[in-house]
């Protein structure tokens, strides 16, 4: 029999004073339920206390104004309302009523919680949206729009044959063994026929004409269009070497891809990884979870030196080695023979299971031939334009002026493909919103996280606070003294913090 957890914290029904409070925040509960108390200003909040996403803790989170932000991934959450303001979190928490008897703050009732977004819909418009691409961007411009009380054609079409999915998980948990595949879908197959949204799978498209407001489909239908979304994400980089192309050698981008592998594994003993990415090596990670020998090969000095600089890469492939993954670095393939890869070096590792993560590439042909303008990737502007008017793009084929590097940038993270497809969904309706958000990404390795905010292209410098070989620090990694990106490992409230202050620098 499982034993029933206790509830954390006061009873906060009998009520508790403000000095009870730490760091302005108190965990309690109500019945069974934990709450969490919040003081913002001179307001006191009522919240659910794990954050919808994967469940971090809130009290240990940052509170900005009327909102509070996840430690772990970064989501931030209205106080007031519950609801999710930003990804990667997509679910509004619970909230409570708060009552003050002079210097007690009393909680007892749930507030109701408001319809969902498709019961606010007033009547249907005659505007129709498409949106090109299934993904992180994608998705969230559908739900957006949705949840903003757009009530015309919302049509998303997507090459996948999987409805749209938590991503990073492929890599990480569902790929260890430790994440049931139900965990993966965004939205259940209910939420598109609720929403009005004419989600279609398995759905190719081959040409866009601007003129005539219009997209081709493969089977050769055609879609007019008030307002498109590009969406088209990022394909891997296929690997060019001689036998390649074998049953047993697999990319990572789709459920597909993580199922092949998870099915290969089953009988493998012996794994290659070629490429020491953050997907590489989450990937290295996930199948010495399942007690697969683990080769990994790659051509740099060190894993991740390029984003993360020397001291870091040291870490991370010293992590890698103490969990059993043998490197070959300063190395490539040459030929893959049956289930033996010959390296430059000479080497030959047995392999029956090889992972390819040598990088993606952004899907432009669509882009390219409707005549948008491009620069290694869709040039828009701050609202996330093409240069042609109500067409948008969103996601990693994006480039865009980021206000905190002063460069144009296109950027490969997950979270950063959602909020630019809640920013391109407010402004295909009109709103003229800035996408300013500062980029994060977050990596797992083993039980080692590693958090990153802002996006540095190249750095002369790194800051380093506390120990990263002790896995509590912080880096700053700058550029003419410039703070451009900071990255940590175990030190989340700094992370949000420093992430906090590249906004406000350039608000």
């Amino acid at each position: 029999m499982t034993e029933k957890r206790k509830p954390s914290g006061p009873d906060l029904t009998k009520g508790v004073s403000l000095t009870d409070f730490k760091e302005a925040k108190l965990l309690g509960h109500v019945g069974e339920e934990d709450v969490l108390l919040v003081q913002a200003g001179s307001e006191i909040f009522a919240i659910e206390p794990a954050c919808s996403h994967y469940h971090g803790p809130l009290a240990e989170g940052l509170v900005v104004g009327d909102t509070i932000r996840c430690p772990w991934h970064h989501a931030c959450f209205s106080l007031r309302s519950g609801e999710a303001t930003r990804p990667p979190a997509l679910n509004a928490l619970a909230v409570w009523e708060v009552m003050r008897d002079r210097d007690k703050i009393i909680v007892q009732r749930r507030r109701e919680a408001p319809k969902p977004s498709a019961a606010r819909r007033s009547a249907p418009t005659p505007d129709k949206f498409v949106i090109v691409g299934g993904g992180a961007a994608g998705f969230a411009a559908a739900e957006t729009l949705r949840r903003e009380g757009f009530a015309g054609a919302i049509t998303m079409l997507s090459d996948d044959g999987a409805m749209p999915v938590d991503r990073p998980n492929l890599s990480k948990d569902y790929l260890a063994g430790s994440a049931p595949e139900d965990w993966l879908p965004l939205r259940g197959a209910d939420y598109y026929q609720d929403a009005g949204i004419d989600l279609r799978l398995n759905t190719n498209v081959s040409a866009i004409d601007a003129k005539t407001r219009s997209v081709t489909l493969g089977n050769g239908d055609r879609l007019s269009f008030d307002r498109l979304l590009l969406a088209t994400g990022a394909e891997p980089v296929r690997l060019q070497v001689p036998g390649a192309d074998q049953p047993h050698v697999h990319t990572l981008r789709s459920v597909a891809d993580s199922r092949a592998v998870i099915k290969t594994a089953g009988s493998a003993r012996h794994a290659l990884v070629i490429g020491a990415s953050f997907i590489g090596l989450e990937v290295a990670a996930s199948l010495r979870a399942r007690k697969i020998e683990v080769h990994v090969v790659a051509p740099e000095e060190r894993p991740m030196q390029k984003v993360l600089g020397a001291e870091m890469g040291d870490f991370v492939r010293s992590l890698h080695e103490e969990n059993g993954v043998v490197f070959h670095l300063k190395d490539t393939v040459e030929k893959l023979a049956g289930m033996r890869a010959t390296l430059k070096s000479g080497a030959v590792i047995e392999a029956d299971l090889v992972v390819v993560g040598i990088g993606v590439k952004p899907r432009l042909a669509l882009a390219e031939q409707a005549g948008l303008a491009a620069d290694r990737g869709v040039s828009v502007s701050e609202y996330l334009e093409t240069s042609l008017a109500g067409i948008f793009a969103a996601g990693d084929i994006a480039r865009w002026p980021d206000p905190h590097s002063r460069q144009t940038i296109r950027v490969e993270h997950w979270v950063v493909a959602e909020r630019q497809g809640q920013t391109a969904a407010r402004n295909m309706l009109g709103k003229r919103e800035r996408f300013d958000a500062v980029p994060f990404f977050w990596s797992q390795h083993y039980d080692v996280p590693i958090n990153y905010v802002g996006h540095a292209e190249s750095f002369d410098d790194i800051a380093i606070d506390g120990s990263i070989s002790g896995r509590d620090c912080l880096l700053k990694y700058r550029r003419a003294g410039r703070v451009l990106a900071v990255a940590s490992i175990y030190r989340d409230l700094d992370n949000l913090k420093a992430e906090l202050e590249m906004e406000r620098s350039h608000a």
